[in-house]
């Protein structure tokens, strides 16, 4: 039997998003053919817990563990630390050193995507629609006027490396720019300012869980509030239809566009690419998820349960894929 580490907490603002998430994984593997511990990362507090909640200090030096007189190595890891250091690179790295299989995107892939301006250049580069955008290097001078001349009114202000929407605000008028402005530097010091694309909300999910790449779902997504932010996520409130409610040429089109990423960037694992479709024909991308949520309201598990995949299924499948794949 594989014993298996369902790693989950991280450094960051979505430290209880990645618990939820892992927390379901860990749940829906219940009965599979693997031995599970959920892992859980704090800074300087790296842990292992049986399924009793009993905690077991994790070494670092091999990401062993010590049960009375046994001492557990890991044949695998499942991924589902959103933010620092799991969607990032670094814990990638990490595993890359000692050998160990992990079901995410490789260091690099990683921590390009996890740049949201970085990512989003490469891919216009490769004719990839994205919206006009303003990159705020560091802490230099801001420049309100020379900022709204390039990406107008309304716009994003978002941390460039950050997830599940914290720190993000809209702007309608230049008098809370440097306000959001602020706010996304809370988070992180580089900050991308895009233009507001008007249109319907898409994200679709990709996956190699069966050893080949493929286009989950589309589903569309009515925000509770104006914009799909950490509240709209999470609350449940929000309006989500699986398949989106558009024409079956724009469906096929984002499903074909969504694996055209994920090659491109040489993803691993599960993902996520979100768009805006404007004028109902031409989606426009926003960003590229690799440790995307797995809680109950979160998107791709409702892709994987409507195209007819379990949640056991798949997360199975992504651990079978991951240990054969580093054989």
């Amino acid at each position: 039997m594989k014993t298996i580490g369902i790693i989950m907490g991280g450094y960051s603002a979505e430290f209880e998003v990645s618990m939820n998430s892992g927390q379901v994984v860990y749940e829906s593997l219940q009965g599979s053919e693997y031995r599970l511990f959920r892992v859980i990362l704090e800074r300087n507090n790296w842990r292992a817990l049986d399924d009793q909640g009993k905690a077991y200090p994790i070494l670092s030096d091999d990401f062993s563990f010590t049960i009375g007189t046994e001492k557990i190595n890991f044949d695998g890891i499942f991924n589902a630390v959103h933010g620092h250091p799991g969607e990032d690179g670094p814990l990638a790295g990490y595993f890359d050193m000692l050998r160990m299989p992990y079901s995410s995107s490789k260091q690099f892939a990683s921590a390009l995507t996890f740049n949201k301006a970085e990512c989003n250049i490469l891919l216009s580069s490769y004719g990839f629609k994205t919206p006009k955008a303003f990159f705020l290097h560091g802490f230099e001078e801001i420049n309100e006027e020379e900022i709204l001349t390039q990406v107008g009114l309304p716009c994003f202000v978002k941390p460039t490396r950050s997830g599940s929407s914290i720190g993000v605000s809209m702007v309608k008028d230049q008098a809370h720019l440097a306000e959001a402005i602020k706010t996304a530097q809370s988070i992180d010091h580089k900050v991308l300012i895009e233009s507001q694309v008007k249109g319907l909300e898409l994200a679709c999910g990709v996956s190699d869980h069966s050893g080949n790449i493929s286009a989950l779902a589309v589903t569309h997504i009515k925000p509770k509030n104006e914009y799909f932010d950490y509240e709209s996520k999470y609350s449940g409130a929000s309006e989500e239809k699986t398949p989106a409610d558009i024409s079956a040429e724009v469906y096929e089109k984002v499903m074909r566009m969504s694996e055209e990423v994920y090659k491109l960037l040489e993803l691993s694992g599960l993902a996520r690419v979100d768009y805006i479709l404007e004028n109902e024909s031409d989606p426009v991308l926003i960003e590229v998820n690799t440790v995307p949520g797995l809680s109950k309201q979160s998107l791709l598990p409702q892709q994987a349960l409507y195209v007819g995949i379990s949640l056991q299924q798949l997360f199975s499948d992504c651990i079978a894929n991951t240990l054969k794949s580093n054989l």
